[in-house]
């Protein structure tokens, strides 16, 4: 049985910091790749980064690219989500996802991820 759990959201200040963790288990990172995704009231849910052992690739939208860090620790089974420099419109609640890792499936398409988790708040606010 696949399970991914997030952790580590809060209330954190413009311009802090937090580090997201993925908890996963009845999967091995050879086979599957992990994606953030995030989800604010009202808006699509959107991909932020993604890491695919197997291609040994990560991804990052555009947006984020310098502000967000995705890792991994194999001894663990978890992934991590590094966010940096934290704006108002980074508050959210925050995904995981599991996707089989093969050729162009598309990291940032939600509909392509096999397994989630249930999500983990995130708000920026002074």
């Amino acid at each position: 049985q696949v399970q991914l759990v997030e952790s580590g959201g809060g209330l954190v200040q413009p311009g802090g910091s937090l580090r997201l963790s993925c908890a996963f288990s009845g999967l091995r990172l050879d086979d599957y790749a992990i994606g953030w995704f995030r989800q604010a009231p009202g808006k699509e849910r959107e991909g932020i980064s993604n890491i695919d052992r197997r291609a040994d690739m990560t991804y990052y939208a555009d947006s984020m690219q310098g502000r967000f860090t995705i890792s991994a620790d194999i001894t663990t089974n978890t992934v991590y989500l590094t966010m940096a420099r934290l704006k108002p419109e980074d508050t959210a609640v925050y995904y995981c996802a599991a996707v089989s890792s093969r050729a162009d499936y598309g990291w940032s398409r939600p509909g392509v991820y096999d397994y989630w988790g249930r999500g983990t708040q995130v708000t920026v606010s002074s």
